[in-house]
């Protein structure tokens, strides 16, 4: 109905002012030329950074044919582009050799090296990105180092009350003190591996120290029970050396998949306990999309009071900020439309929750959720990251605030494992988020103030660390949790029983 009405309009403008209608356009030849080609649309960063010595892939470079057809790289121009060349079909950008800070190659000697970087599509149409790649120095880099060993399946790291140690969560059960000065296990602080189930993505998945621990001597956990169920439980000092605990949610768990596991507190005392979709693969149980399930969100509890004193497996508080409070929705929900957000972090300068949301079959997601933004909805399983995925797409979805694609590659993975904010003493990655990814081993870091809620970091965008990241002694192949002590360093735990310290190189 609109193009009939605007036709009509057309048409009437079209007549001339003594009322005679003006000649009809003669309609293009049959078969004569097509309409021009769009052309390609760049997707990938202007800028990036790499530290000296860098080998391999320096940066990728993304675009797309609006008309859905295959792109191709070239180097174009720019006053180094003799010194880089790119792979024509995926975009991945080379040096034959890598580039030293202190003897710069650059054409003006200031280590901000400038290549233009053409995307062509079947139809000849082109467009070009200029890109300023900044190589940094190696003396501002970072290294890892083993701190500890033997470790059974290690998926959380937590700072130990009181002292700069680690609390390190086991898969099987068990929560230890750890010592990285000695790599000792100084301390069993809990140990009720005969209470958890361990297979698939099951197991003791999180920990949460009570912020007034110091009085309260009380954690958190969060655990698969011996029937495959979520329980949330609390657990308190006893007074004979030891902690007892109770169940404070429980969530029955469909599938022994997307069990999430991370949990932690936020500067105001608030719980936060990110929850998986239920399992199965593209939500086939329907709860990313539902704010009436505790699955596939966030909730938000205060453990400091108990709204429902008659369900004992309901033993907390409702925030009066949560967005449900007054109906639409679960009242412990903060937010939904997630598929299995594995490890997460609060970080306690912004008050803002990081989440690392694991993907299915092609993207892998960062998202950041601010204590006012109850409510938010990240989109699965209609969108995994940017990408539509299924059902009906709404544009008020919360997109990602950094994505990278499924691949083998230097800027890709299969499961990220989300970070921490980093602002400890190692110029080269402070005031970053650093993340990982599992399957792969990829390390990179992003800077937290380049992250905004409504813009999506392209993997182009990553400073990688991977390279600087593998230690003499072995590599660091699985990385499942990332973590901090109480003075700030940065911890990574593969799933192979290591601990590493990340530290700034010299």
């Amino acid at each position: 109905m609109r193009l009939a009405s605007l036709s009509a309009a057309v048409l009437a403008a079209a007549a001339c002012s003594d009322g005679t209608d003006a000649p009809a356009a003669a309609p293009p030849p049959a078969g004569g030329p097509p309409p021009p080609s769009a052309a390609p649309v760049f997707s990938s960063a202007t800028s990036a950074s790499v530290p000296e010595n860098t080998a391999g892939v320096l940066y990728t470079a993304e675009a797309s044919d609006p008309e859905g057809g295959a792109i191709t790289y070239a180097v174009s121009g720019g006053a180094d582009a003799g010194l880089f060349s790119i792979d024509a079909a995926t975009g991945a950008l080379t040096s034959a050799t890598p580039f030293d800070f202190e003897t710069p190659a650059d054409s003006d000697g200031d280590n901000v090296y400038q290549v233009g970087i053409e995307a062509s599509d079947p139809d000849g149409a082109v467009a070009t990105l200029t890109l300023e790649l900044t190589v940094l120095d190696a003396l501002d880099g970072v290294s890892a180092r083993r701190v500890a060993t033997g470790l059974a399946a290690p998926l959380g790291l937590q700072p130990a009350p009181g002292s700069d140690r680690l609390w390190v969560v086991e898969k099987g059960g068990r929560i230890l003190d750890v010592d990285p000065a000695t790599g000792a296990v100084v301390a069993t602080i809990l140990d009720i591996t005969g209470e958890v189930s361990t297979g698939s993505e099951q197991g003791l998945l999180g920990l949460a120290v009570a912020p007034d621990f110091a009085a309260s001597e009380t954690f958190y956990i969060n655990l698969t029970n011996l029937a495959g169920d979520t329980e949330i439980r609390r657990y308190a000092a006893n007074g004979a050396g030891g902690f007892d605990g109770d169940v404070i949610l429980k969530i029955d768990q469909p599938a022994g998949n997307h069990n999430a596991g991370w949990i932690g507190f936020d500067t105001g005392g608030l719980l936060y306990v990110p929850t998986g979709d239920g399992g199965g693969g593209g939500d086939p149980f329907a709860n990313g999309q539902n704010p009436f399930t505790l699955l596939g969100a966030v909730l938000r509890l205060d453990v400091s009071g108990d709204d429902f004193p008659s369900d004992p497996d309901r033993d907390y508080a409702i925030p009066p900020g949560n967005p449900f409070v007054l109906g639409g929705g679960a009242p412990e929900v903060f937010a939904i439309g997630l598929r299995n957000p594995f490890q997460s972090f609060l970080d306690p300068v912004t008050g803002d929750l990081f989440i690392g949301e694991v993907g299915q079959d092609a993207v892998e997601e960062i998202d950041r959720l601010g204590p006012g933004d109850g409510g938010a909805n990240f989109g699965w399983p209609i969108r995994e990251g940017t990408a539509f995925f299924s059902g009906p797409d709404d544009p008020d979805f919360t997109p990602p605030v950094a994505e990278y694609l499924h691949g083998s590659g230097p800027l890709e993975g299969n499961s990220v494992t989300g970070g921490v904010v980093y602002r400890g003493p190692a110029a080269l990655i402070a005031d970053h988020y650093v993340f990982a990814d599992f399957v792969n081993g990829n390390y990179w870091a992003v800077p937290v103030g380049g992250l905004v809620v409504g813009d999506t970091v392209a993997a182009s965008g990553f400073l990688i660390l991977t390279d600087l990241l593998q230690p003499a002694e072995g590599l660091i192949s699985s990385p499942a949790a990332l973590g901090l002590n109480a003075a700030g360093d940065l911890f990574i735990a593969d799933i192979s029983g290591d601990i590493f310290i990340v530290e700034e190189s010299s």
